[in-house]
């Protein structure tokens, strides 16, 4: 048993040396908090494509084509996340900047896609006033953009203080964060990409 718990110990502390634990732990309960917020708004969302007022459009207005587009950015772009944060242990700095601004131009380019994409929805006149189903899919898309925002704003902060501080307990924790953060949010998507733009366009 105590064999077992040495050799627990000491993967911990390979992988994971001078890592605040508690700050992911609170990490953690803020991510089960926007877990709930999205959650209710898929709820909200649910109910309102029912709604017979609301007349559903989406083969008018969806293109499946560009939204699949921004899903595979996206996903690249946690891909290259994930490449940064295995580069942790090697302890190289500009390896791993180099990849986290990879990972900041991809989420950036899928910002734009998206912020374009509610754009013409608002220049044919479907916006958020169109009916309420279009209130609700634009409280999830914009709601989910501003996280990838925020995201974005993360990264730029972490590449900075990589070259200034180094790989020092704070930044390292700082990654483990954002990388729960940034994957949370490619999980967001994944279900938008289902149930809003999918299972929509092929609603009657």
């Amino acid at each position: 048993m105590n064999t077992i718990l040495n050799n627990k110990n000491t993967f911990l502390d390979h992988k994971c040396k001078d890592v605040n634990f508690n700050t992911i732990l609170g990490f953690w309960i803020y991510i089960m908090s926007d877990c709930i917020l999205f959650a209710s708004l898929f709820a909200t969302y649910m109910v309102l494509i029912n709604t017979k007022i609301n007349e559903p459009i989406f083969k008018e207005i969806f293109n499946l084509r560009n939204i699949f587009i921004e899903t595979i950015i996206l996903l690249l772009s946690a891909f290259s996340y994930g490449i940064a944060m295995s580069k942790i242990n090697f302890k190289n700095i500009k390896c791993i900047n180099n990849w986290l601004f990879v990972t900041f131009l991809l989420g950036g380019f899928f910002l734009i896609l998206e912020f374009n994409e509610l754009y013409n929805f608002i220049k044919i006149n479907f916006g958020p006033n169109y009916n309420s189903y279009m209130s609700g899919f634009f409280s999830i898309i914009v709601t989910h953009g501003i996280h990838v925002f925020i995201g974005l704003v993360w990264i730029l902060t972490i590449i900075i203080n990589l070259n200034k501080y180094g790989l020092n307990s704070i930044n390292k924790t700082r990654l483990i964060c954002l990388s729960l953060f940034w994957h949370f949010l490619d999980i967001i998507w994944i279900c938008v990409f289902t149930i809003i733009y999918l299972l929509g366009y092929m609603y009657k």
